[in-house]
Formats: C-alpha cells, sequence, structure tokens
C-alpha cells in the first residue's frame, strides 16, 4: 500500500484517482502506523508553506516523517511537498523540515520569456523537464515530454542533489532527490500519460525495496 500523507495541504483527492486508476493499493492518512507499515509515501501539497508545516507539527508528522525517511521508506514529495523537504522557504519565512539541503524562492517579475515579456506568477501550464542524471521514476518516459506545473516559489536544493532542470524566465530545479527519496515541483498525477508512468515507476521501486 502506498500512503498518500493527509496534513490538511489539499491536493489528495487528484493524487488518489491517479493511483486508482494505476490500480496501485493506496490510502489518504494521517495516522503513524499506516506510514509506517506502508511501501512508499507521497507527500503531496497546494498551498502555503507555513499553514503547511503548521499542520504537520500539530500532528506531529514532521518529526514521522523525516524518522521514516531516516530509515529507508521510499518517498516522493509533490509541489508543495517537494518545497517543504528543504531547510526554508520564502513564503511566509518558514523554517521546513531539513531533509535535504536547501531552501525555496520565488519567482522574480524581473524575469522574461523567450519573447521578451514579464514572466506571470504563477508558472502555470505545461512545460518540459531536462534530466541532469539518470533517475529510476523517469524510466520509460520520452525525453520531449510535458509535465503540468502550478506554482510561484521554486526548489534551490543543494546542487548535488538536482535531477532535473525545467525553463521559466530562468533554469530552475523541477526534479531533485536521491535513491528512495525524490521531489517534483510538478504535478505528476495531472501530468497525463508521462506523470502516470512517473507515479508507476515509483509503485515499481517501493516494491522492489
Amino acid at each position: 500500500m502506498i500512503a498518500i500523507l493527509d496534513y490538511r495541504a489539499g491536493n489528495l483527492t487528484s493524487v488518489k484517482r491517479a493511483l486508482d486508476h494505476l490500480d496501485i493499493p493506496n490510502e489518504v492518512t494521517s495516522n503513524k502506523d499506516l506510514l509506517h507499515s506502508s511501501l512508499g509515501i507521497i507527500f503531496p501539497g497546494v498551498g502555503a508553506a507555513g499553514s503547511a508545516m503548521r499542520n504537520l507539527r500539530d500532528n506531529g508528522l514532521d518529526n514521522t516523517i523525516k524518522s521514516l525517511v531516516m530509515s529507508g521508506k521510499p518517498m516522493l514529495g509533490i509541489c508543495l511537498g517537494c518545497q517543504v523537504i528543504l531547510d526554508e522557504s520564502l513564503e511566509n519565512t518558514t523554517a521546513t523540515l531539513g531533509i535535504i539541503p536547501g531552501r525555496c524562492e520565488k519567482f522574480s517579475r524581473n524575469l522574461s520569456d523567450e519573447s521578451g515579456h514579464p514572466i506571470s506568477i504563477p508558472h502555470m501550464g505545461w512545460n518540459n523537464i531536462w534530466l541532469k542524471k539518470e533517475c529510476p521514476l523517469f524510466k520509460g518516459i520520452p525525453e520531449n515530454s510535458e509535465f503540468y506545473f502550478v506554482h510561484s516559489y521554486y526548489p534551490v536544493p543543494d546542487p548535488a542533489y538536482i535531477i532535473g532542470v525545467t525553463h521559466y524566465g530562468l533554469d530552475f530545479c523541477s526534479v531533485f532527490g536521491r535513491a528512495g527519496l525524490w521531489a517534483m515541483q510538478f504535478h505528476p498525477e495531472k501530468s497525463g500519460e508521462p506523470g502516470l508512468k512517473i507515479l508507476s515507476n515509483f509503485y515499481s521501486y517501493c516494491l522492489e525495496k
């Protein structure tokens, strides 16, 4: 069973629907026993870093997640769940989980697109990812695939953890992590077949772990 972490940060239904479509056993939960017994955890989220961290701390889920990751439990962070595994976020000037070194920054309105026009914030819509290193979650996905983004802040992890980048006014990290711990700024559950393949590959990794 894949646990979808419920910490009142939204976006749970679409993740569950995607896993159900793939016939992947899953449960939306904040129950610590279920998180421990799961094959892996998907850490989704939509919203602000400050309220997300309050919700995690109020339920003691901050320490639970850190402990599970340290024990080797596979985890996939999505969007806000990707951002808060870093040390800090400039959104609400929030100290976050500190699982991977780095911070989260906001897109500047001084940035321009390819035509020289100011970018729109949030970054919303389909965009490419250029992989900087191999990642098992992208196995079988064509290089020109596009993924769905909705965000105003972007991760800036320690360069050693960068897996993929996306261009939107600047080249920003859109995928980072290490074996068994991955974080994605885009929404695989809303990214059609390429996104479903990422979720399927994550489940396969959890089964083999």
